[in-house]
């Protein structure tokens, strides 16, 4: 399982920077309403470009189970994550990749969310849950955060699945979200940018770098 995922990365130099500033993972977004979304031919330069060892995620919102399984064969994806409002049945039509679901949270959905994970697992397993933030009419990349204490004191909300926190994290309070959640993983898009898709170095290392050191003194502390 990864731990630093930047996503949303459009460019063969965005990926090899945040690469060398010590990301595990990127996002390819493939929605089209989405100002970070690539294209096939982007993305297959991307993912020839990137590191072996960093996991290539590819980021799809309401597609037919076909382009999905498209995409991941043809480009190689290491992951598949949804992002929409795909059903738990529709888990049994796609390729075998680990499938990171992003769900939406609100301060009263917490137990439908819940029932949601089961019945995706039931189906399939999931590799990982990413949590967003719900901002309605939207899909994610908003920049808002989560309740990272409620969140935290949520019991069996990922139904065992390793939990990756998104949702308005930056450079400047990753740190306290990993300490307060204990996450396995964090997820990034806006909070490392100048402007929609275009990353800023400075910010993804800051980034990183605090994750990497919050992730740390969670290990230490067992």
């Amino acid at each position: 399982m990864f731990k630093i995922k930047i996503c949303g990365i459009k460019s063969v130099k965005d990926a090899q920077l945040v690469a060398l500033a010590g990301a595990d993972a990127i996002g390819l977004n493939f929605y089209d309403k989405s100002p970070r979304c690539i294209d096939q031919e982007t993305a297959a330069k991307i993912v020839a470009a990137a590191p072996a060892r960093v996991a290539k995620v590819g980021l799809f919102v309401n597609a037919p189970a076909d382009e999905v399984n498209k995409l991941a064969e043809e480009l190689k994806l290491d992951w598949i994550q949804l992002h929409g409002d795909e059903g738990p049945e529709y888990l049994s039509k796609l390729v075998d990749r680990p499938i990171l679901r992003a769900i939406r949270l609100s301060d009263d959905n917490h137990g439908e969310v819940a029932d949601y994970v089961r019945a995706c697992c039931h189906v399939r397993q999931l590799g990982g849950v990413l949590v967003d933030k719900l901002v309605e009419g939207a899909f994610g990349g908003t920049g808002e955060t989560v309740d990272w204490t409620g969140l935290a004191g949520l019991d069996g909300f990922a139904n065992g699945c390793p939990l990756v926190l998104a949702g308005g994290l930056t450079p400047f309070n990753v740190e306290e979200a990993i300490s307060v959640v204990r996450p396995a993983a964090v997820d990034v898009a806006s909070g490392v940018e100048s402007s929609p898709g275009a990353k800023n170095l400075l910010l993804v290392r800051a980034f990183t770098t605090a994750a990497k050191r919050a992730f740390a003194e969670i290990e230490d502390a067992g």
